[in-house]
């Protein structure tokens, strides 16, 4: 009894079982770490998988298909995104800072909830915990400066010593056909990149007889998503006016500020000889001809800064052998420096021939056009040629562009017609 009695060594065992309930705390903690780590191993591969693989659509310009992708990739590497308890997710998003911004990049963020030893002992539901990672992913990509939306037949034609330069941007052709471009009569295209919707253009019997491409550009066929700029909306206007510009004689034309709307049933500029000047602000021409003829000195109008020309009905631009044109698109840079006046949702654009207008343009030889500034015509064909020594310098949303007789067209950036993604896919991040 007395030994019963005895409570000698009882702290001992105490300490003991605290000793081996702290142990196994410490331990399971450890497995906790390391189950943390692995998982974020786990991922980033994982991460960096479906980066990979909304890059690779990306680049293909199958922009839709980029999350099935991704979310198909990941459940390979272990982050499936269907189960019914505790998914995985996978985020697809556009780096907006950093040094990898903008939509030539994907950034793929996987996540997932984990089970977890130490915090389990303390409850009953799983850890709401969750690892992530993240991969950005990229391909190159070139600005697009010349967009031919016609889906069939041959979409840019180029002849008789005719040059296309887009020298630091690229040209995409929407026609499906296998003579989507031909170049020949000496000719030359001179672009970064070329994409064209056919699969499959045939090169050796569309480009020959001298024609060229240069041999420094990208040739991407078969592309699955094709140029389609946004379009301005139709700008409000009312009391459209006869075509003011039979006589000769020096004339200042336009609207009253650079903010205001003047419409006319038709626009002659620079007939008999006359010298005009164009007031900054918003055109509508609506049934008749933007028509520039070869004016006095052989310029057809001294000026036209911070123009926008919205043709519609059946309007649409001619260019006279000879005339020598000069505008500036609204906010776009002079020639002289300086920036030219802004005509607020329009800058940028200095001829719009509305969609569904499918009246030609033509720029005729011998005429200098200058247009710092987009020549959208979505349901037109444009010729620029017809002669020698026809130029033309502008960003183009055509139907069709037809360069003959020594035209050249020296085509300009426009962010709003999109880019082209050339090359494959990596891991930049």
């Amino acid at each position: 009894m007395k030994v019963l009695r005895d409570e000698s060594g009882q702290t001992l065992v105490v300490v003991a079982a605290f000793m081996g309930l702290v142990a196994i705390g410490f331990l399971a903690f450890a497995v906790d770490v390391g189950s943390l780590f692995r998982q974020k191993r786990l991922a980033q591969a994982a991460a960096n998988a479906a980066a990979l693989a909304a890059g690779e659509e990306l680049t293909y310009g199958n922009t839709s298909n980029e999350q099935a992708a991704a979310n198909a990739i990941a459940k390979l590497n272990g982050f499936d995104t269907t189960l019914a308890t505790n998914p995985a997710v996978v985020t697809l998003t556009t780096p907006a800072s950093g040094d990898f911004v903008g939509s030539a990049f994907v950034q793929a963020t996987v996540s997932r909830p984990i089970p977890t030893i130490f915090l389990g002992a303390f409850s009953r539901q799983r850890a709401t915990m969750a690892v992530s990672a993240q991969a950005i992913a990229g391909a190159s990509q070139s600005q697009t400066c010349v967009c031919l939306g016609g889906t069939s037949g041959q979409a840019l034609n180029m002849s008789n010593g005719s040059t296309l330069n887009a020298s630091g941007c690229g040209v995409v052709n929407n026609s499906s056909s296998s003579n989507a471009i031909g170049i020949v009569g000496g000719s030359t295209l001179n672009a970064l990149t070329v994409g064209t919707v056919s699969s499959n253009w045939d090169n050796a019997s569309n480009i020959n007889n001298g024609g060229s491409i240069s041999s420094s550009t990208t040739i991407v066929q078969g592309i699955a998503s094709s140029c389609s700029p946004a379009m301005p909306i139709a700008p409000s206007y009312s009391s459209c006016v006869a075509d003011p510009g039979g006589s000769s004689g020096t004339y200042t034309w336009g609207p009253a500020s650079a903010s205001g709307v003047a419409c006319y049933k038709a626009l002659t500029i620079g007939a008999n000889g006359s010298v005009v000047t164009l007031n900054p602000g918003t055109y509508v021409i609506t049934t008749g001809n933007l028509h520039f003829e070869s004016g006095s000195g052989g310029h057809s109008n001294l000026g036209g800064n911070g123009v926008f020309f919205y043709l519609t009905g059946t309007a649409t631009l001619q260019v006279d052998n000879g005339a020598n044109v000069n505008l500036v698109a609204g906010g776009a840079a002079l020639s002289g420096g300086g920036t030219a006046p802004t005509v607020g949702i329009y800058n940028g654009i200095a001829v719009y021939q509305a969609t569904g207008d499918a009246t030609a343009m033509s720029i005729q030889g011998g005429s200098s056009t200058y247009m710092n500034g987009a020549l959208y015509a979505p349901s037109a064909a444009l010729t620029v040629g017809n002669a020698s020594g026809a130029v033309l310098n502008a960003g183009i949303a055509a139907s069709s562009l037809t360069l003959n007789g020594g035209g050249t067209v020296n085509a300009i950036e426009d962010t709003n017609e999109g880019s082209l993604s050339v090359g494959y896919a990596k891991l930049v991040q």
